[in-house]
């Protein structure tokens, strides 16, 4: 049962991680928020961008203000699955012993994860998903809160291994990290070129605190014409008898379950953050793009005019009338 005072609490804490986000991180606000609805809604967060937009400094902050464990695996080419899971090693007088990798943390940034091969890009979503990893018939379980944050170049970057589609739908949501804007980039320069720099921020709220604030967020009561809205909104992603034309000439395959799934989780958490104790279908449409865009699969069509997955979720909302 959740109580009034843990609702407060979890608010509270949740406006302190905000304040103190907001003091490290020079604007990014969107994709600041879609990284909290991920932290509240147990999922992990796929962010697209160029390198050198703060990522990592956004990643680093928030395990930080949470008193959180964090770890940071860079991805290349020639990282093998053991990288990132952890291997059993042989020690004389201890026999086997496992040697746990750098996903053994509460919070993971996965950085330039499509410049992985296959196998290894398998390796730490398959762990991501179970949330355990096995070696050598044991597995070990991944404490929570365990929160991965990946980064991928943009796919038309060489040296890339674009995530496959499974893969991709296996990310709550999904939020592009873009160049900031001019007086952002002088802020920016400022604090990294005046006194000591960016200092790290001391803890703010503690891990019970975040596992509190997914209790509250996971009991926000969702009525069914909002779910039944989610519902219309992905089946509206794929070309079946009835749909969009857009969508019938765009799209080859829609939204998974998951995407209805994600779009639930984002509105909840969205509604959280704003102070609300109830969903809205506000809520849902503006969880509608993380949730969605990196869900759907478009035909060579789509790519050689141009359309892209944020167009055809933008028409699917203007379309798909709200309770």
């Amino acid at each position: 049962m959740i109580t009034e005072a843990q609702v407060a609490r979890a608010e509270q804490g949740f406006a302190r991680l905000r304040a103190t986000i907001a003091g490290a991180i020079v604007g990014q606000t969107r994709v600041v928020e879609v990284a909290l609805w991920g932290l509240l809604s147990g999922g992990h967060v796929l962010l697209e961008g160029v390198p050198g937009l703060g990522k990592t400094l956004l990643v680093r902050t928030l395990a930080h203000a949470l008193g959180l464990t964090f770890s940071r695996i860079q991805f290349t080419p020639d990282l093998m699955p053991a990288d990132i899971l952890g291997t059993n090693v042989f020690t004389e007088g201890e026999g086997f012993r496992f040697l746990p990798g750098p996903i053994f943390a509460h919070i993971v940034l996965a950085d330039e994860i499509n410049r992985a091969t296959p196998k290894t890009q398998s390796a730490l979503l398959e762990a991501m998903q179970e949330r355990q990893v096995t070696a050598g018939g044991t597995t070990h379980p991944l404490e929570e809160p365990f929160f991965v944050l990946a980064t991928q170049n943009p796919i038309e970057m060489e040296g890339t291994y674009p995530l496959p589609e499974a893969q991709l739908d296996r990310f709550l949501f999904k939020a592009e990290v873009t160049y900031p804007e001019e007086k952002e980039l002088v802020e920016i320069i400022r604090r990294n070129t005046e006194g000591g720099g960016i200092a790290l921020p001391a803890p703010v709220m503690s891990r019970e605190d975040v596992l509190s604030a997914r209790e509250v967020v996971a009991a926000y009561p969702v009525p069914g014409p909002l779910m039944e809205y989610a519902a219309r909104l992905v089946l509206a992603t794929h070309p079946r008898p009835g749909a969009l034309e857009t969508v019938k000439r765009y799209v080859r395959y829609g939204a998974s379950p998951r995407g209805g799934l994600a779009l639930i989780w984002g509105a909840k958490a969205h509604a959280f953050l704003a102070g609300r104790h109830h969903v809205e279908a506000g809520d849902i449409r503006t969880a509608a793009l993380p949730a969605l865009v990196h869900r759907l699969v478009l035909t060579f069509r789509a790519e050689a005019e141009g359309i892209t997955p944020h167009r055809i979720v933008a028409e699917v909302l203007e379309e798909v009338p709200a309770p």
